[in-house]
């Protein structure tokens, strides 16, 4: 009984291990600087970490974990693991304000001349849509209740709970004002606010919006 006891111990031991594994990843500010010196959270496993002078970090994960990043003039973020990826990279949205300025030269975050030249002439990297390859991931991962079919550059996107009867139950897209435009190509970086509409509110788009609507800004006039 006690060789069946401790090979138990082991076995669990073992299994304990198998469900955690590095994750690598790095850290950008204006989808271009590293940033340094920011302190990295796993949330199951309890791992922290902190990014180095590249914006680099490496952290022990347990299956279906969550990164949080929680630095002093950043947007928190928390990021989901994908099981079938070991590297992340999560572009940080900076708050500026004179304080922050100082406070993340301070802190050693970004060089001063890096950030001061971001600020001016950068602004629109500073967005958190640029953490997304494009629109698709981006509505998957930042929407709840949008999903995402297809793959080889095909997608159906669709609206929970916004159904038609019969014919498609795609989602109509309204691209700065332009119904029924196609958003393939459109950069995430490049998105000045999303919005996610169904049911009533979707009627002014007639049998067309029955599926729901997804209305898209972008930044075309900065």
């Amino acid at each position: 009984m006690k060789a069946i006891f401790i090979a138990s111990v082991l076995l669990i031991t073992v299994s304990s291990f198998s469900q955690t594994r590095v994750v690598h990843g790095v850290l950008t500010a204006f989808n271009k600087y590293p940033v340094a010196n920011v302190n990295v959270v796993a949330k199951k496993s309890k791992a922290t970490t902190v990014s180095d002078s590249l914006g680099n970090f490496s952290i022990v994960c347990n299956d279906k974990d969550q990164i949080r990043i929680k630095a002093e003039t950043f947007k928190s973020v928390s990021r989901n693991i994908d099981k079938l990826s070991d590297t992340i990279r999560i572009n940080l949205v900076f708050m500026d304000s004179k304080k922050n300025r100082d406070l993340a030269v301070g802190y050693e975050y970004m060089k001063e001349e890096d950030l001061t030249y971001a600020v001016d002439y950068l602004r629109q990297e500073n967005n958190e849509y640029c953490n997304f390859p494009n629109i698709y991931e981006l509505l998957k991962g930042r929407f709840p209740g949008v999903s995402v079919d297809g793959t080889s550059g095909i997608y159906r996107v669709y609206i929970r709970g916004a159904q038609s009867i019969s014919g498609s139950n795609e989602v109509l897209f309204v691209l700065d004002g332009s119904t029924g435009a196609n958003v393939s190509g459109l950069n995430p970086c490049n998105i000045r606010s999303i919005e996610v509409i169904k049911d009533g509110m979707a009627a002014m788009y007639g049998t067309r919006g029955s599926n729901g609507v997804i209305i898209i800004e972008t930044k075309r006039g900065d």
